[in-house]
């Protein structure tokens, strides 16, 4: 297991790819409130798996995964010592952030900060209003329900799945593996310290991201919704928005075809913006 001290937490990390070698590119992978890394390599190695030359760091946040970190009791707070590990972990060159939910909103205040680093930035049912009584959500609603996941798992244990609109063997199956884990040991004290303090005062879009971006939501997401989203629009001028039909705050497990689709043609836009600012000698040693 690896870590990174922060202000007196060690910051879990998970790391994948070469972190040396000629063009390697960084992408920091936040996960949601209250999951784990786990819920990000789930979705984005697949990806990754045939695309060399991308050192990839899943951070688990300060209380969740094996992030201990008692003395937290906001967002803020959160996103200070992401802030410092992103900061030690690539603490040279540009790095693309990406953020799914609540680790969306943490990728947004990391753009603001330092916006000549980041390369680019994908989110995933993204978390826009922190505060749930402004969000603007669809009503809650099961798309497919298998009837042989109802004989083996029961009705009221769909009933009670918040997370997956389209409940089939393989979606409640990812669930299980990608997102329960991080539920479990998640520090329920610190969780709910930050839950109560949830709305950051980290500045998130002072200014338009004019780089390769990717914004990706669910139609049926009930939990952070999808209209949200769309009051973004003109912050970031080279992205690509999408919201997903059948698809809620699972959307990479309920359509990872589209899904991965969609990253690796961000993926692509993000290499080509590279490659076009290396400067004139270098692109033509390369093509000598």
């Amino acid at each position: 297991m690896a870590y990174v001290e922060v202000d007196g937490v060690r910051v879990h990390y998970v790391e994948h790819g070469s972190s040396t070698g000629p063009g390697v590119s960084t992408a920091v992978m936040i996960h949601g409130f209250p999951v784990d890394h786990r819920i990000m390599t789930g979705a984005f190695e697949p990806v990754f798996a045939d695309r060399p030359g991308w050192r990839r760091i899943y951070v688990d946040l300060p209380g969740m995964g094996r992030t201990a970190a008692p003395d937290v009791g906001s967002t803020d707070d959160v996103f200070r010592i992401l802030r410092g590990a992103v900061e030690a972990l690539v603490p040279e060159g540009a790095y693309v952030v990406v953020g799914q939910s609540y680790g969306g909103y943490m990728a947004r205040g990391l753009v603001a900060a330092d916006p000549e680093r980041v390369a680019g930035l994908a989110t995933v049912v993204m978390l826009v209003e922190p505060r749930h009584e402004l969000r603007q959500l669809p009503g809650r609603r099961v798309l497919v329900r298998d009837s042989g996941l109802v004989e083996r798992i029961g009705v009221e244990a769909l009933e009670a799945e918040e997370v997956l609109v389209v409940q089939t063997e393989e979606t409640w199956e990812r669930a299980r593996q990608e997102v329960d884990p991080g539920l479990a040991i998640a520090d329920p004290v610190v969780t709910a310290r930050i839950g109560a303090s949830y709305a950051g005062t980290f500045p998130v879009e002072p200014a338009p991201f004019d780089k390769p971006a990717l914004i990706v939501v669910g139609r049926q997401d009930s939990m952070t919704g999808y209209r949200d989203a769309w009051d973004l629009l003109e912050h970031y001028p080279r992205a690509t928005f999408a919201v997903l039909d059948r698809a809620g705050h699972a959307l990479n497990i309920e359509q990872p075809g589209l899904f991965e689709a969609l990253v690796g043609e961000w993926l692509d836009r993000v290499e080509e913006a590279r490659r076009a600012a290396r400067p004139e000698s270098d692109r033509l040693s390369r093509t000598a």
